[in-house]
């Protein structure tokens, strides 16, 4: 684990994960990086097991492989191309289709879009690294146009809050959740996970927010203005996102988990490891999804 992978390049990658082998290795450090620990009955004592890379836990003597329990449970392709979908996904600057990823692998398209699934699941915010010092806060409509709708009836639009942390001239970190109401009840369960209680957070005059100054002693309201002249990071950073994710995947069927890719990507600075290094030891520590 003494590669970091801060900036890995393909023929990087290739050298480091030549074959299967490669793969399996690198899943079982860190996995069992601090020890066997069996999963259906605690003992942390193992011996080895009919397949190569399993370990056979020697009171239950059930055996267990580097992928259960993990993002890559119950694989069905080879776990380098799996490895490569991580690999394109983390480094892509702004994302990789599952039509382009069934390309470059030589794989189904439903099999690399269901296993990106699996890789924007490990993209979520761990909630670990909260925004502090001067924050915004807003909300926006995210989706297409509904014939004979408007506004926010629209079935094919979504309501999103954002919230920035701003750092000098520049936006250091980005959280967004989808919500339905922009009421005092959600915009709070948001805020309480995203930004520290003693960030100095503007918002508009919306009244959903107001309530929350019990909670946030340094919240503070001002006009939004017009197209949001009082907010210019906040609303360049949504429209910057919105941009990303027409050209990228053209709905909102899956949107918080775009808003967890989008913000990953963005978010990405503050990482002490690799990006690809990093979504790794997420998805091996995150329980597994079946699609």
């Amino acid at each position: 684990m003494e590669n970091k992978f801060k900036s890995l390049t393909i023929f990087e990658f290739q050298e480091r994960f030549p074959n299967d082998e490669a793969c399996y290795e690198y899943l079982i450090e860190l996995k069992w990086k601090d020890g066997f620990v069996c999963p259906f009955c605690g003992h942390t004592h193992y011996c080895a097991s009919r397949r190569k890379y399993d370990r056979q836990c020697t009171s239950c003597h059930r055996a267990v492989s580097p992928t259960s329990q993990t993002l890559f449970h119950q694989l069905k392709f080879p776990i380098l191309k799996a490895f490569y979908i991580v690999y394109y996904v983390s480094t892509s600057k702004k994302g990789i289709s599952s039509t382009e990823l069934s390309r470059k692998l030589g794989l189904r398209q439903k099999t690399c879009w269901s296993f990106k699934q699996k890789v924007m699941k490990a993209m979520k915010s761990s909630g670990n690294n909260k925004i502090e010092g001067k924050a915004e806060v807003d909300e926006t409509v995210v989706g297409g146009q509904e014939e004979g709708v408007k506004g926010r009836k629209n079935n094919r639009k979504k309501l999103v809050v954002f919230a920035i942390e701003k750092k000098g001239k520049g936006v250091s970190r980005l959280y967004g959740k989808v919500i339905n109401h922009s009421s005092s009840k959600e915009l709070r369960e948001f805020m309480g996970s995203t930004i520290e209680k003693n960030a100095e957070i503007k918002t508009d005059k919306w009244r959903g927010y107001q309530p929350l100054k019990d909670d946030f002693p340094n919240l503070r309201q001002v006009e939004s203005g017009k197209k949001g002249k009082n907010f210019p990071d906040l609303h360049r950073t949504i429209m910057n996102f919105k941009g990303w994710l027409r050209g990228m995947h053209h709905h909102v069927d899956y949107l918080q988990e775009y808003i967890d890719e989008y913000c990953y990507r963005f978010n990405r600075s503050i990482m002490t490891d690799g990006i690809f290094d990093n979504l790794l030891k997420r998805m091996v520590a995150a329980k597994p999804v079946i699609y």
